[in-house]
C-alpha cells in the first residue's frame, strides 16, 4: 500500500514539476486581416482602374480579393477576414481606411494591377507648304518652302511584366504616424484605463509611442512585402521585389496596421491580361499572398518571447513620459522580441 501511495505521490510531484514548467500558448498576433479590393465601378457606371485590351482592373482586383478572402477563410479559421469592397463598385479611399480601423485590423492587403502608359510614336504624314519672307521694306520678299508633317500616336506598352509590392513611402510616415495615435489599438480595450492610466493622445509621451509603432509596422510591412514577392518567386513570376510607394496612397498611410499594396501583374501586358482574367491565374496569386501571411504569422509568433505560468501584472504608469513608454515596452517585449 505504501509502495502505491509512493509511486502515485511521485506521479503527481513529476505532473506538477512538468506543468509548472509548461510555456503558455503565444497570443495570436493576427486576429483580423483587411482586405481591400482596389478601384471599382464609379456611380455613372464608369471603370476607375487601369484597362488592358479587353478588361478591367476593377473587374480583376475583386476577382483576386474574392478568391484570397476564400482561401484565407479557409487556412485561417480563428481570424476574421474583412473586405473594404464587397462588391463591383467604388469605395472611398477615406471609407476603406476607416473600414480597416474601425476593425481593428492588425493587418491591411490592398489587391492591385499595374500598367504601363502608352509609348507616343510619330510617323511622317506629309509635307505643308510653309510661308516666309525676308528683307524688309521694298526688299522684303515672299517665299515658301516645303516642311515635314507629323503624325502622333500612342501605342501599348507591352514589355513590362512581373509582381511588385509596395509599403507607403518614408515621406508619407507622418501621415502613418497620425493614423496610429488616432486609431490606437488600445484605446479600443475594455480595461484600457485600468492598464496604462489616463492617457492623453496628445501627450508628448502618446506621441513618442506612436512613432515607435509606426517603426515597427514598417519593419512589419516591408517584411510580409518581401514574403509576398519571394513566394510570387517561388511559383515562376518575374517579381519586382519589394518597394516603398513614393505617390502615396492614402489607404497605406491611413491605417493603423501594418500594410501593403500588391501589384499582382501588368494589364498591358498581353500575356499577363491573360494571366490576370484567368481562374488559374488569380487563383495561383491568391494562394501565393495567403502563403505569405502564413509565413508572416509564424515570423511574428517566433518573435515572441515565451512568458511562463505567473500571470504578467502592469503597474499603472504615472504621469511623466518614462514610467508610461516603460510600462508599454515591457508589455510589447513581453509579447515580442525586438
Amino acid at each position: 500500500m505504501l509502495k502505491k501511495t509512493f509511486i502515485l505521490l511521485s506521479c503527481f510531484s513529476l505532473c506538477t514539476i512538468l506543468f509548472a514548467f509548461k510555456k503558455e500558448k503565444p497570443q495570436q498576433q493576427v486576429r483580423t486581416i483587411i482586405v481591400d479590393a482596389g478601384h471599382g465601378i464609379m456611380p455613372n457606371g464608369g471603370h476607375n482602374g487601369a484597362k488592358g485590351s479587353y478588361s478591367y482592373e476593377d473587374d480583376i482586383c475583386l476577382a483576386v480579393a474574392k478568391k484570397l478572402v476564400a482561401k484565407m477563410n479557409k487556412e485561417f479559421t480563428n481570424v476574421k477576414i474583412v473586405e473594404t469592397r464587397p462588391t463591383k463598385y467604388i469605395v472611398d479611399l477615406r471609407e476603406r481606411a476607416n473600414i480597416a480601423n474601425q476593425n481593428r485590423g492588425d493587418l491591411f492587403i490592398s489587391i492591385h494591377v499595374n500598367a504601363m502608359p502608352p509609348i507616343q510614336k510619330k510617323e511622317l504624314a506629309g509635307y505643308k507648304t510653309q510661308v516666309y519672307y525676308t528683307g524688309k521694306g521694298k526688299s522684303r520678299k515672299k517665299h515658301t518652302k516645303k516642311v515635314p508633317h507629323y503624325r502622333y500616336y500612342d501605342v501599348p506598352n507591352t514589355r513590362a511584366k512581373g509582381t511588385q509590392t509596395y509599403i507607403w513611402g518614408a515621406h508619407k510616415s507622418e501621415d502613418k504616424e497620425v493614423a496610429v495615435r488616432e486609431n490606437a489599438p488600445m484605446l479600443s480595450e475594455d480595461n484600457y484605463s485600468e492598464k496604462y492610466g489616463d492617457v492623453d493622445v496628445n501627450s508628448p509621451e502618446f506621441i513618442a509611442l506612436s512613432l515607435l509603432k509606426t517603426q515597427q509596422f514598417a519593419k512589419r510591412s516591408t517584411t510580409l512585402a518581401g514574403m509576398v514577392e519571394e513566394e510570387f518567386g517561388k511559383v515562376g513570376r518575374i517579381s519586382g521585389g519589394p518597394h516603398q510607394r513614393q505617390v502615396g496612397i492614402w489607404v497605406l498611410q491611413a491605417t493603423a496596421m501594418p500594410s501593403v499594396l500588391v501589384e499582382t501583374g501588368f494589364i498591358t501586358n498581353p500575356d499577363e491580361e491573360d494571366y490576370l482574367n484567368s481562374e488559374n491565374g488569380q487563383d495561383e496569386i491568391a494562394g501565393c499572398i495567403t502563403k505569405a501571411v502564413k509565413n508572416y504569422i509564424e515570423w511574428l509568433e517566433k518573435r515572441q518571447i515565451p512568458v511562463n505560468n505567473a500571470k504578467t501584472t502592469l503597474s499603472k504608469p504615472t504621469t511623466s513620459t518614462l514610467p508610461f513608454l516603460q510600462t508599454i515596452e515591457d508589455r510589447e517585449r513581453k509579447r515580442n522580441t525586438k
